[in-house]
């Protein structure tokens, strides 16, 4: 399995400027990808790869978060690698996927933030990491939402209220970058 690509992307990632939270979780995914070939594919049991859509407004005051089925959380849209190395283009498809949105625009070709974050033990699945790679998406907000079967619901909500909804570190980040 090809892991060249991610691994120029995380290594670029790592040089730019990140708090010491972001820093450590992109080193360790370094590592990890370093030392699983297996690391784009869900079989891999002690974590895999993952692309997430940061997904904003053009004027970058709103932000849509999927309320996902299985973790009963507000979150950014994205999914599993699934063998996938170009995870700016698995964020895209997860966002098509699970928002029916077809004007979506990538600002830029590197990660917009880099996650690492434990995912819980399920009936057929044991508890693992997700090694999330997140890019930063634009879309309408006028554009008609569809709501798949791995969300309860889907809303645009204003960044600045992002962290009411989840007032997790991970979430309140990307909140802090998306005004830079």
């Amino acid at each position: 399995m090809h892991r060249a690509a991610v691994l120029a992307l995380l290594r670029v990632h790592a040089t730019g400027p990140l708090d010491a939270h972001e820093a450590a979780m992109t080193a360790a995914t370094i590592q990890f990808v370093e030392e699983h070939a297996d690391c784009l594919l869900r079989s891999c049991l002690t974590g895999h790869l993952t692309g997430s859509a940061w997904i904003v407004s053009p004027d970058r005051k709103w932000t849509l978060l999927t309320h996902h089925q299985k973790l009963d959380k507000w979150l950014q849209l994205g999914g599993h690698a699934d063998g996938d190395p170009d995870l700016r283009a698995v964020a895209l498809r997860e966002a098509r996927e699970e928002s029916g949105l077809t004007r979506l625009r990538s600002l830029s070709l590197a990660p917009f933030d880099v996650d690492r974050h434990w995912i819980p033990e399920r009936k057929n699945e044991p508890a693992h990491w997700h090694h999330d790679l997140r890019f930063m998406i634009e879309a309408d907000p006028e554009e008609a939402l569809v709501v798949s079967s791995e969300s309860k619901d889907l809303a645009w909500v204003e960044v600045a209220r992002v962290t009411n909804l989840n007032p997790a570190e991970s979430m309140a980040r990307m909140v802090r970058k998306t005004g830079k």
